[in-house]
């Protein structure tokens, strides 16, 4: 498959928001739009930790991944966490979800973070036959409480 692999600019907000409906429809959320609107500011804010990159085929954008920088108590680097990968289901298995991820870990690098890691939920099992090729399994259960 033949990508561009580039951070969206103001003029990508339509491309961006189709992904990250499809994101949320596949994982049965509903992002508010508010929330949504503040995430796209912050996706291009250049005094904010969060990142996005867009995956171009042609003109058509088929997949976007975010992620964001945090300090750690057990590293002197920050860790960087994968927080949303999506692509359109037409182009699974294709190598934009890989090259995404490849995108962020070269971007972990630059910034020397000592951790790249991401969550998935159990039932993503297509998603996970590709991680599982890329990264190690922690072994961490993720446990939480919504404020």
């Amino acid at each position: 498959m033949n990508l561009e692999l580039r951070p969206p600019t103001g003029a990508d907000r339509a491309a961006w928001e189709r992904l990250w409906q499809g994101y949320q429809r596949f994982y049965k959320v509903e992002i508010a739009e508010a929330v949504s609107d503040l995430t796209w500011a912050r996706l291009l804010g250049p005094d904010e930790p969060m990142w996005a990159c867009l995956a171009w085929q042609g003109a058509r954008a088929v997949g976007m991944v975010h992620w964001v920088f945090h300090r750690s108590t057990s590293t002197a680097g920050p860790y960087c966490y994968l927080q949303d990968l999506y692509v359109d289901e037409d182009v699974r298995g294709s190598g934009a979800g890989r090259a995404l991820i490849a995108r962020v870990r070269a971007e972990a690098e630059a910034a020397s973070a000592s951790r790249l890691y991401w969550l998935t939920h159990e039932s993503n099992t297509n998603a996970m036959a590709l991680y599982d090729k890329v990264a190690e399994r922690s072994g961490f259960v993720q446990y939480r409480i919504s404020l």
